[in-house]
């Protein structure tokens, strides 16, 4: 999840209620508990306001003691959850919904291994722009994926000295981001062999042979520590392998460090600090994946993988001008991988470019029999060329909304009008690389913003452990908008409104069917409207990219360009396409 406190820094298009978006936003991104506050209900008339006192007369329903102080801290958030009940029960639904929950009654083989499963033709990658390596270690460090892996392939650079110069970047910058958990050295040593064995065998097709990577703290590799950014668990090994880390080993990627994670998958703060922007270290890199993006960001490697159950591949990706990838919902199996939600978390590539991210995901996508939700869905990386059969919608509403009047510092106004800018230039940027846009809006019958207790419930439920042996004190942030007090307000889900939430998730998926008829990609301001949340609700892929920099303070701007379910090869073909006619994604921040 997205970082909620940060309203101050980010001016971005998200128009619910002010109220929230004074308290809860960063980017645009509310927390995962939305209500307004008690004024806000008793001027409105909604339902009767949730006290203290009626929040300790109903602990007998978990089975959890709280003192006072966390009655308080959790009375405007079990408000606003009763407020979106009262809402979600005024939607009809007919006895023949079902919840947007399916059932697999076959038990997963935890011994199955994902560096085969769902393996495909290796397609072959263009040739690197430039015939030679540069010279300058810097300008290798920032070097695509694509050129790194070409040059490995032809014998012009060795996969050890890659390896060698991000271990050496990790060490040098990491400090400063606080966003490295651990160099991996001894596992980088490993891939580095197995890399210079299938570049010799002429098995380097994928695209990867030889890059150094990152990965999110969630992910579990033998060897290191699994800390989900939390204190609890700074000290956590898991022995099981995430699927995502054999895939990439089996493509030849080499490991070279754990990354920074917001503390259980929300924000920028965990055990150790804050994660800082490259581009601003006086701010955080939002979250939750932010050492993958500040160190992406920074040349500490040259990809990482994160996560996203609600904006934490997109936020970060924002923040630190990366191009992030969010796959479709079970294109990339979640083994080995902590779980936050289990109807909502996805794992995606983070990059310099769309095509970065298309090879990377190539290499990552397809079943795993570890993880019942993935599937196989026949993928190749795509020509720009496809870009000019996409049909591309522009959500026009969204770009036309001025979300800077709910701004009050004029400062931070500024920072706002110089986003849309930003914005209005990528539609003609857009325009001028031949493709077609038209305006489309997305639904907006059903009450999306009242659906977001589905994540607290599935939150409360995977740290309920947490929550009852009182250790989630241990997590450095213990303010409303954290996770301690939220897996508290999840306890007070009653299970009918879980499933009646996702009966009503169930008619967002068919009404997003039906909106996708007309077009294959659509773009809007990343934090416009809803469409984050509903998005990630449905299962729908995006892509992220810097389309901008703040002439006030040089910071990245972003745009977002969303797909049809499984659409992952038209969505990256626009962004390419894109991509190819401008050159945001090409700028370094100004490390020292």
């Amino acid at each position: 999840m997205a970082d909620p406190r940060d309203i101050s820094d980010a001016g971005a298009p998200h128009p619910i209620r002010r109220a929230v978006l004074k308290t809860l936003a960063t980017l645009g991104i509310a927390a995962p508990v939305f209500g307004r506050a008690l004024s806000a209900l008793a001027e409105e008339g909604g339902t009767p306001a949730v006290t203290p006192e009626m929040i300790r007369r109903a602990e007998w329903v978990s089975g959890l003691s709280l003192t006072d102080e966390q009655r308080e801290l959790m009375r405007n958030g079990v408000n606003g959850l009763t407020e979106s009940f009262a809402r979600l029960r005024g939607v009809s639904l007919d006895n023949g919904v079902a919840p947007a929950i399916v059932l697999d009654p076959l038990v997963p083989d935890p011994s199955a291994s994902a560096e085969d499963a769902g393996r495909r033709e290796a397609a072959t990658p263009r040739a690197p722009a430039g015939a030679d390596p540069p010279g300058s270690p810097d300008d290798l460090a920032f070097a695509s994926v694509v050129d790194l892996a070409g040059w490995v392939r032809s014998g012009k650079l060795a996969p050890n000295d890659l390896a060698e110069l991000s271990l050496a970047r990790l060490e040098r910058y990491g400090p400063a981001l606080e966003c490295v958990i651990e160099r991996t050295p001894g596992r980088a040593a490993e891939d580095v062999r197995h890399a210079g064995e299938l570049r010799d065998a002429g098995d380097g097709g994928s695209g990867l042979v030889g890059v150094p990577w990152g990965a999110k703290d969630l992910l579990s590799v033998p060897g290191t520590r699994t800390t989900w950014g939390a204190k609890p668990y700074e000290n956590q090994r898991r022995d099981e392998h995430a699927a995502v880390a054999e895939r990439l080993r089996a493509a030849g990627a080499v490991l070279t460090a754990k990354l920074t994670v917001g503390a259980l998958a929300w924000g920028d703060v965990w055990y150790g600090g804050t994660t800082r922007n490259p581009w601003n270290p006086e701010q955080g890199s939002s979250g939750s994946s932010a050492g993958p993006a500040a160190a992406t960001a920074a040349g500490l490697v040259p990809f990482a993988i994160g996560t996203e159950t609600w904006g934490s591949i997109v936020s970060p990706s924002t923040r630190c001008g990366v191009t992030g990838l969010r796959p479709t919902f079970g294109r990339v199996s979640r083994r080995g991988c902590m779980a936050l939600s289990w109807t909502m978390d996805k794992i995606g590539p983070m990059a310099r470019s769309a095509e970065d991210c298309a090879w990377i995901f190539a290499a990552i996508a397809g079943a795993d029999p570890g993880d019942r939700t993935t599937r196989d869905v026949p993928f190749s990386v795509p020509g720009v060329e496809r870009a000019r059969s996409v049909r591309v919608g522009v959500v026009r509403d969204l770009f036309d909304h001025d979300w800077t009047a709910d701004i009050e510092d004029e400062a931070e106004r500024a920072r706002g009008r110089e986003w849309r800018a930003h914005d209005a230039r990528t539609l003609e940027e857009l325009e001028g690389t031949g493709l077609r846009l038209d305006e489309v809006r997305l639904p907006g019958g059903l009450p999306v913003d009242d659906l977001a207790f589905v994540l607290t419930a599935e939150a409360a439920t995977a740290f309920d452990d947490l929550t009852r042996s009182g250790r989630d004190a241990e997590l450095v942030r213990q303010v409303e908008h954290a996770w301690p007090n939220v897996f508290r307000q999840g306890q007070l889900i009653p299970a009918v409104e879980y499933l009646r939430a996702n009966r009503i998730r169930r008619l967002l998926m068919e009404e997003m069917e039906r909106f996708f008829e007309s077009v294959d990609v659509f773009v809007a301001p990343t934090f416009g409207g809803s469409h984050l949340l509903l998005t990630n609700l449905t299962g729908h892929p995006s892509i992220t990219m810097p389309n901008g920099f703040r002439a006030s303070d040089g910071t990245p701007t972003s745009i977002t360009f969303t797909g049809r379910l499984d659409g992952e090869e038209d969505l990256l073909a626009v962004a390419m396409a894109w991509q190819d006619a401008t050159d945001h994604h090409r700028r370094r921040p100004p490390l020292p």
